[in-house]
């Protein structure tokens, strides 16, 4: 560039002293040339000075215009570039600048404008980049806040504005927004002592528990993640009380047939009639420790991702009569009546081996509160768009508190009862779960002395349902 424009200089002053020459030659020669040989001898030196000094004059005001006009669009070039410039450092990557001729300034104004066509590109990628961070943020289910060096709150994704409130804002110190002095703690030693820094909250969101963790930033500042923890703190607490239950279930029957085993062993002769009656209870408490385990497997069967249900069109009726079929003999034998409180002839869809299943549970959970009543009725009656069958017994009811939890693994109204009866605590848990898996509902209604009816509904099937509409 530097070159290009000295050459044009150069050719410019090379012009002038040309023009210069010929202006000499052609018109101030012979002017002075008719002037000399008409003035006296003394006027002839001062005619040749005056005639240079105009041509000198001449010759100046030609150069100063053309350098006029040469600076003129120059500096109108420059004046672009430095509207362009602006429009760059404002923010204004489409600026471009305009291509009118070839000249020395073409070259600079072509490269400034690739730059700037890099530098749009570059910057509309990182933007596509942010985007694509923002979207993949606000997506996460953890809370995620970036904090200032200052303590302020830099940035915040969708899943803490919604955990927060409107309280959290951009350029607002977090001790204003958030209050929960765990989330403060864990940021300020993030920031100040420029290491990872955990916690766990229960009062930034009520009913939930969050994991903290705040961490540094490499260019200041701090990040910290809220994770929930709610749903594995309560499956972790569900865990380990189902691993008390079950141990507490299967210790009693161990602990009794340990004891009278032992004592078989240590009794020198005993007699027939004390080991044929402490072979029983033995039995008897195997027998029950099988039952818990059989449970417990179909329990866990019912609860795996891979159960399914044999669904088919079947009567209600159907299904009610075989259940009775099925347990009659027990029930007689348990010097219980068993009676059919009538179900209509709709089709439902259910597997009938687990419905089964939930009326011999039912059945059998009545029996243990029906020997007072003497008496176990068994029905089903027509909805909207399922059917509720139920199982009603005479007993002595339950009371209110317990009606929410009686469908819980393990839960007993009267403990030392169910033990007597060699229930396991788990028939009403596999009762609920088969109804579920069926999209059905199951519940309890019970007053003190007046017995209980234990409900549970099943869907109609898509062709009973339709035959309903139509005969309405």
């Amino acid at each position: 560039m530097k070159s290009k424009l000295f050459t044009k200089l150069l050719g410019l002053f090379l012009l002038l002293l040309a023009f210069q020459a010929a202006a000499m030659e052609f018109v101030i020669v012979p002017f002075i040339v008719d002037k000399v040989l008409e003035l006296p001898p003394g006027r002839t030196v001062h005619l040749l000075g005056n005639e240079t000094l105009w041509s000198g004059l001449i010759a100046l005001a030609v150069a100063l215009t053309l350098a006029v006009w040469v600076a003129g669009r120059v500096t109108g070039r420059l004046e672009r570039v430095i509207v362009f410039a602006r429009r760059i450092a404002g923010g204004d990557l489409s600026a471009r600048l305009d291509r009118t001729e070839e000249d020395v300034l073409t070259t600079p104004e072509a490269e400034l404008n690739q730059a700037a066509e890099r530098l749009e590109e570059r910057f509309t990628e990182l933007e596509s980049r942010r985007q694509d961070l923002a979207a993949m943020l606000d997506s996460m289910q953890e809370a995620v806040v970036a904090i200032t060096a200052e303590g302020q709150v830099r940035w915040s994704n969708a899943q803490m504005q919604h955990m927060v409130g409107t309280a959290i804002r951009v350029g607002r110190p977090l001790v204003l927004s958030v209050r929960d002095p765990e989330l403060l703690a864990c940021v300020k030693g993030a920031l100040e002592q420029r290491e990872v820094r955990t916690g766990r909250s229960s009062s930034l969101a009520p009913g939930r528990i969050l994991e903290i963790n705040a961490a540094p930033m490499p260019a200041g500042g701090a990040l910290a993640v809220l994770h929930d923890v709610t749903r594995i703190e309560a499956a972790e607490n569900t865990r380990r009380e189902f691993i008390a239950n079950v141990s507490h279930e299967l210790r009693t029957p161990l602990t009794s047939i340990q004891g009278y085993a032992e004592t078989l062993i240590e009794e020198l002769e005993p007699g027939q009639e004390t080991t044929r009656e402490f072979l029983a209870i033995i039995l008897k408490n195997a027998t029950r420790m099988n039952r818990i385990t059989v449970d417990l497997l179909a329990l866990a069967k019912m609860e795996s991702p891979d159960y399914k249900l044999a669904l088919q069109p079947t009567r209600a009726s159907a299904l009610v009569q075989d259940a009775m079929e099925s347990l009659s003999v027990v029930v007689a034998d348990a010097g219980v009546a068993l009676e059919f409180a009538g179900a209509p002839d709709t089709l439902v869809l259910a597997d009938s081996y687990a419905v089964n299943q939930v009326f011999g549970n039912l059945i059998e959970n009545a029996l243990k509160y029906a020997k007072a009543g003497k008496q176990i009725r068994v029905g089903a009656r027509l909805l909207e768009s399922e059917v509720d069958f139920r199982v009603q017994d005479f007993g002595p009811g339950i009371a209110s508190e317990h009606l929410d939890r009686i469908f819980e693994r393990f839960y007993r109204v009267d403990k030392a009862r169910s033990r007597e009866s060699g229930g396991t605590g788990l028939g009403l848990a596999i009762a609920k779960h088969i109804v579920l898996a069926h999209r059905g509902r199951i519940w309890a209604e019970s007053e003190l002395g007046s017995g209980a009816t234990f409900h549970f509904t099943l869907p109609l099937a898509p062709g009973a349902r339709q035959t309903r509409t139509s005969a309405a």
